[in-house]
């Protein structure tokens, strides 16, 4: 069932993100309902924070008044993340919440998503975005952790390697 899971966004007062997080957390475990809600996170990100000499580092909520939950959408995993003290509802049209796709979670940063990389090793590519939009040339490697490709490219009459996303290209037939 928690294979089935995907990420929601339910909005929150602001400042009350982390609050929210750990009461959907503690609901959670109090109704036995871990493979219905896996996960609840807070987006951050680290930020480098000077003043004078003296330099910290501190963490800043991406998503302020958002709390990005992974769930199984049930008429009961809907009620306990809506009535959360603080929750103020789901993100989406009306009241129907919409789950993140793929792409979104991954751009968020918030789970690595596995791509599903049609490029192989061998394979001719134009590259359809980027700064090297437009040229073209053969696959040399492919990471299908990152979802990175090494595109052997010929530019200014030699053969340049370039790696970039597997988003940015297509298969020339």
């Amino acid at each position: 069932m928690a294979q089935d899971a995907k990420w929601y966004v339910a909005h929150t007062y602001s400042g009350y993100e982390n609050k929210v997080k750990a009461n959907i957390e503690k609901s959670v475990e109090n109704r036995g309902m871990q493979d219905l809600i896996p996960d609840v996170r807070v987006p951050v990100e680290e930020v480098v924070e000077k003043k004078g000499d003296v330099e910290k580092v501190t963490q800043r909520k991406i998503f302020p008044g958002y709390v990005v939950i992974k769930m199984v959408m049930t008429d009961e995993s809907w009620y306990v993340v809506r009535n959360t003290r603080g929750v103020t509802g789901f993100v989406g049209p009306g009241s129907k919440p919409v789950p993140l796709s793929d792409e979104e979670v991954a751009r968020m940063g918030i789970e690595k998503v596995m791509a599903d990389l049609k490029v192989k090793v061998g394979d001719f590519v134009e590259i359809k975005s980027g700064p090297m939009e437009g040229f073209s040339g053969k696959v040399t490697e492919v990471d299908k952790d990152s979802g990175k490709v090494n595109v052997m490219v010929s530019m200014f009459n030699r053969e340049t390697p370039v790696e970039i996303d597997h988003s940015q290209v297509t298969i020339i037939d």
